[in-house]
């Protein structure tokens, strides 16, 4: 009778292992590929730069989804200048046309429950505006505005003017406000000289739908207004920089390096003063720039507001002196927005602005 057919096949390759020399010889192979590596992983580390230590997985590009997008403190390394961190993060918030959304913030409306959350939070209630938070980039203009980003935001930009402090909170009119806008404007020149598109926003703005749809298809500069006339082509509009779309081109360059230049035949003028100034200088015709105004129905603000929630894009916190005058009316409209969209249809027409409430130009003493 022929043996078992288990019986031969352990017998094959000689005396079957008993569970225990099986143990012992799992153990001794662990040992044997540890020895190997411990001097592998010591030889790694002195040769690589200190801090840096690179996933297997980063050397087979196959084996690994995406990488997120960094931003500009991610990678510290020598050869990471300013320019290529503006590079990196307009490249890793821009939509598909290469158009950004920038807002600038300080250390004073950084503070917790100040004007970047009510500005934060309204993306997030707003009718498909939420998002549009990952094409944002804060751009932070102190060491500390810059921490609170990264603790709230995915785009943070560190842009630093050297002996200049703009940490504080800068009163209207002042030499620090007068050097943050101006500041501002210099900015946005290199954003567009990038090749990049930009919606700029100031942060004491809350925004309740998407403003794409109610942008030009023509124009290349296009400006919310304190006042609007009802043509967007009226140069008799009263422009407010903190709102604006522009269309990077040669064009748009050369508007933002005149526009910058022009402080210095105005001095002690702001940004939007001296726009109002230059605005119909025969030189914009020259290089070609078409600039077209926001009416105020859908990009409001307290010194025009929108009467229309139904239509209404954003609302500025504009004609209001003092931070914490514009917390509370920006707060305010909060709950307006929310109130109205709590509401059936047919009962919204009810709902207006409570606003302004502590809002107003009056300095604060």
């Amino acid at each position: 009778m022929a043996a078992p057919l288990t019986t031969s096949r352990a017998n094959e390759g000689g005396a079957a292992h008993s569970p225990e020399q099986e143990a012992r010889r799992v153990a001794t192979a662990l040992l044997f590929l540890a020895a190997v590596a411990l001097p592998c992983l010591v030889l790694y580390h002195a040769v690589a730069p200190a801090g840096v230590l690179v996933p297997p997985a980063a050397m087979l590009p196959w084996m690994q989804a995406a990488a997120p997008p960094h931003d500009d403190d991610e990678v510290n390394l020598e050869s990471d200048s300013e320019d290529a961190r503006l590079e990196r993060v307009l490249r890793a918030a821009a939509m598909a046309n290469d158009t950004v959304i920038l807002t600038t913030l300080n250390s004073a409306w950084s503070e917790p429950g100040s004007v970047v959350d009510v500005f934060l939070e309204s993306f997030r209630i707003g009718e498909h505006t939420r998002e549009l938070l990952d094409h944002l980039v804060i751009v932070s203009l102190d060491a500390t505005a810059h921490r609170r980003c990264k603790q709230i935001h995915t785009h943070c930009l560190a842009v630093a003017t050297e002996g200049v402090d703009f940490s504080g909170q800068k009163n209207f009119m002042s030499d620090g406000y007068l050097r943050m806008m101006w500041r501002r404007i210099d900015f946005l020149r290199l954003v567009l000289e990038k090749g990049f598109s930009f919606i700029f926003t100031d942060t004491d703005i809350v925004w309740f739908r998407s403003p794409l749809l109610h942008l030009y298809a023509q124009g290349d500069f296009q400006i919310a207004c304190d006042h609007f006339t009802g043509d967007p082509d009226d140069l008799g509009n009263m422009p407010n920089g903190g709102f604006t779309y522009v269309r990077a081109n040669s064009e748009t360059v050369e508007f933002y390096k005149y526009w910058y230049a022009a402080r210095e035949r105005h001095p002690g003028r702001h940004d939007q003063d001296v726009l109002n100034m230059i605005k119909r200088d025969p030189y914009f015709a020259e290089i070609g720039v078409r600039i077209r105004f926001l009416s105020t129905e859908f990009f409001g603000g307290l010194c025009e507001p929108s009467q229309n929630l139904s239509a209404v894009c954003t609302m500025h916190a504009n004609c209001c002196v003092g931070l914490r005058r514009k917390i509370n009316d920006l707060n305010v409209m909060l709950h307006d927005w929310k109130r109205f969209m709590s509401l059936q249809d047919k009962d919204k027409h009810s709902v207006s602005w409570s606003v302004p409430q502590n809002c107003s130009l009056n300095k604060v003493e």
